[in-house]
C-alpha cells in the first residue's frame, strides 16, 4: 500500500496541530467531559490519538482507530509514554467498520469530516455503531470562520498536499448534521484561530 499525505506527515501532525493550540487544547478537554465514566469508546479518523487519550481518563476502555499506521505508531507512543493502559489500536475505515451494531457507548470522530467529499455515508457509520443512550460526538473544525492568518496557513497545508472538502460555518455544520435526520443535533462552539464545532447526537 502506498504512503498517503497522513502517512508522510504524521511525524509533522503535532506540531502543525500546535498552531490552534488553544482551540485544540479545549475541544479536547470538551470532548473528555462529554465521555460516561466506564464507557466503551470508538475514536475514529484519530490521527495521533490525543482525543483517544483524552477519552480515556473517563472511560473504561477506547479503540483508537485511523487508516494510517504511522498515526497510530505516534498514538502508541504517546499512551505508552503517558502510562496510559486503557487504549488500543486498529486500523479502520471510518466509511466500513467491522463492529456489530451498538458496540459503543460513546463515538469519536474528530476533525475528519470536512476532509471527506460526501461525510453523510461516515456520521451514519458511526452512528451504528454507538449503542442505544450512547453518543456521538463530533468536533469538526469550522473553515468558514477561520480568521486572515490561519486561512494563509490553510493555504500553506494545501501547498503540500492537504486539502479539504467542505469550509463549514457553525450554521452549515449544524444543518448538514440535522439533515442526516438521525437525531436531534446540540452544537458547541470553541472560538479561535480556526474555530471547532463540537457536534453532539444521543442515541435513544
Amino acid at each position: 500500500m502506498s504512503r498517503t499525505f497522513w502517512d508522510r506527515i504524521a511525524g509533522l501532525y503535532d506540531l502543525a496541530e500546535w498552531s490552534n493550540r488553544k482551540v485544540n487544547a479545549a475541544a479536547k478537554v470538551r470532548v473528555g467531559a462529554l465521555v460516561p465514566n466506564g464507557a466503551r469508546v470508538l475514536d475514529c479518523a484519530a490521527g495521533t490519538g490525543e482525543f483517544s487519550l483524552a477519552a480515556a481518563e473517563h472511560a473504561a476502555s477506547v479503540l483508537c482507530t485511523d487508516r494510517s499506521e504511522a498515526m497510530l505508531a505516534r498514538a502508541r507512543k504517546k499512551a505508552a509514554k503517558r502510562g496510559v493502559s486503557n487504549v488500543e489500536f486498529a486500523v479502520r475505515d471510518i466509511t466500513a467498520l467491522p463492529d456489530p451494531d451498538g458496540s459503543f457507548d460513546a463515538v469519536i470522530a474528530a476533525n475528519v469530516l470536512h476532509l471527506l467529499p460526501d461525510p453523510g455515508p461516515a456520521v451514519r457509520e458511526l452512528w451504528r455503531v454507538t449503542a442505544p443512550a450512547g453518543r456521538l460526538i463530533l468536533p469538526t473544525y469550522l473553515q468558514g470562520k477561520a480568521g486572515a492568518a490561519y486561512g494563509t496557513m490553510i493555504k500553506i497545508y494545501q501547498g503540500v498536499g492537504f486539502h479539504y472538502e467542505h469550509a463549514f460555518t457553525p450554521e452549515t455544520y449544524r444543518a448538514f448534521l440535522e439533515g442526516l435526520g438521525l437525531a436531534p443535533v446540540a452544537l458547541e462552539v470553541i472560538s479561535g484561530g480556526v474555530p471547532e464545532g463540537i457536534g453532539i447526537l444521543k442515541k435513544r
